[in-house]
């Protein structure tokens, strides 16, 4: 059991594969919905569900490979050949989902759509899932893991940014909408790839043997939902990942018809996203005294109060509020980024102590499976919500009712689903105590099979 201090390298070279990650998250984000409605000119519900359904599939992705990597075995690990062969496809898929095929027909775009969507989640898939699972093969000291996520998450964090506002750069490079988006998806795919390979080169994971006794994947996943820690920690995540993609695909939608300020937005996001940099290390270091839950909680109800703040006074007071907002935003959703992704490897590690197995790959494929399928519920319910008020795309200027849709989606529908996830999270069990039992269980079941075969 590896629990020393990770060297700077290591921590750089796991970090650096979730900035290509971020790039995906937020093109995928903050982008896609708007790319189908506005420049495909898809119906905003045909897009919600053609996007849902691409996010479902990746769901069913992250817990086939999930489970697959758990029993894969190769000189170069169980995880890592998964992250070289997806980041690979990664840049392809990038550049096929960003191209206008100029389809006019609703059903056929529908399909073309779900088709792209599906093999180009299918490659973030191969990265993403066998990345996470690689946390506790490198580290199981308590705040290491917390640091280890925190390098993770700046890396995540500057892709986000570089992502938000390179994405806008490139576009302005080209009067033709459709050759920028290729263009920007073929830049954006690169350094996702680049992103993975060096992960791949730089990380080493412990080599474990395969004892051919895992259990099939039904009864894996059947048998990871008994641990009642990971249902609660799971069921939070999903509930936030949920609110998150709802504004997430919303707020570009708001600085075009509400501010009429569509040039804005990524200077919004910039404010967003210098304050979640500043916070997560603020955080990391928080949560060493006043641990991983009281931290997650707290930042998610800042993080639903300013956005409380902007569906209030959004409108009235302007879109210089909005960058304050943005700002106090950060403060709270930096924890996002940084809790989710340190309580997983303690519940392995718990789970463990429990069962004698070690399924990191089921925990994480398990993780994103639901969280897929929160996002995927979002992008509906955003799709719905933007056709039922009537969105249209061909208008400069939308309806009232259109307008208070937009509204809706940036205040009191995500944040219900914080709200949710901050009570679920209470009933969370682990904290540094209970954690430090459990690997003490483990060093002497450890022992104690030692002393057995001498």
């Amino acid at each position: 059991m590896n629990d020393q201090k990770l060297t700077l390298k290591a921590k750089l070279g796991f970090g650096v594969c979730d900035l290509g990650g971020n790039l995906f998250f937020t093109i995928v984000g903050f982008f896609l919905l708007n790319y189908l409605t506005d420049n495909l000119k898809m119906i905003p519900l045909l897009a919600g569900i053609a996007f849902g359904i691409g996010k479902f599939w990746d769901a069913l992705a992250d817990i086939t490979i999930g489970y697959l990597s758990d029993r894969t075995r190769s000189r170069w690990g169980r995880r890592r050949p998964y992250i070289f062969a997806g980041g690979i496809l990664l840049f392809f898929t990038m550049i096929l989902m960003f191209t206008n095929m100029h389809i006019a027909d609703q059903a056929l775009l529908f399909l073309w759509v779900v088709l792209a969507g599906c093999l180009m989640f299918t490659s973030y898939a191969l990265v993403n899932i066998p990345y996470g699972a690689l946390t506790p093969d490198l580290t199981k000291d308590y705040n290491e893991v917390t640091v280890l996520n925190g390098y993770r998450m700046v890396f995540a964090v500057v892709g986000t940014l570089t992502g938000a506002v390179l994405t806008y750069i490139i576009l302005s490079l080209f009067k033709n909408p459709d050759t920028g988006w290729t263009i920007t998806a073929a830049i954006m795919g690169f350094v996702m790839m680049g992103s993975s390979l060096a992960t791949f080169f730089t990380v080493k994971e412990r080599i474990i043997e395969y004892d051919g006794k895992q259990k099939n994947i039904i009864k894996t996943y059947f048998d990871v939902l008994k641990n009642t820690a990971f249902v609660k920690a799971l069921v939070t995540w999903t509930l936030h990942i949920t609110g998150v993609t709802v504004i997430q695909a919303s707020v570009k939608y708001y600085f075009k018809y509400i501010y009429m300020r569509e040039d804005m937005f990524p200077v919004a996001l910039l404010c967003l996203l210098l304050s979640v940099i500043i916070f997560i290390p603020v955080w990391v270091v928080i949560s060493k005294k006043a641990g991983k839950k009281f931290c997650y909680n707290t930042g998610m109800l800042i993080f639903a109060s300013s956005i409380l703040m902007f569906f209030i006074l959004g409108e009235p007071l302007g879109i210089y509020f909005a960058f304050a907002v943005m700002c106090l935003s950060g403060v709270g959703f930096a924890t996002q980024y940084v809790m989710p992704y340190a309580l997983v490897p303690d519940i392995i590690e718990y789970n463990y102590s429990l069962t004698g197995e070690r399924n990191e790959g089921a925990f994480y494929g398990l993780w994103t499976f639901l969280s897929k399928v929160g996002q995927a519920a979002a992008l509906i319910i955003s799709g719905f919500v933007l056709s039922v008020t009537g969105y249209n795309a061909d208008n400069a200027v939308q309806s009232g009712l259109s307008r208070w849709g937009i509204k809706l989606l940036c205040g009191p529908v995500p944040v219900v689903f914080f709200i949710s996830g901050v009570v679920v999270l209470l009933f969370y069990p682990i904290n540094r105590p209970f954690y430090e039992n459990v690997l003490e269980k483990i060093r002497n079941t450890n022992e104690g099979h030692d002393a057995g075969s001498v």
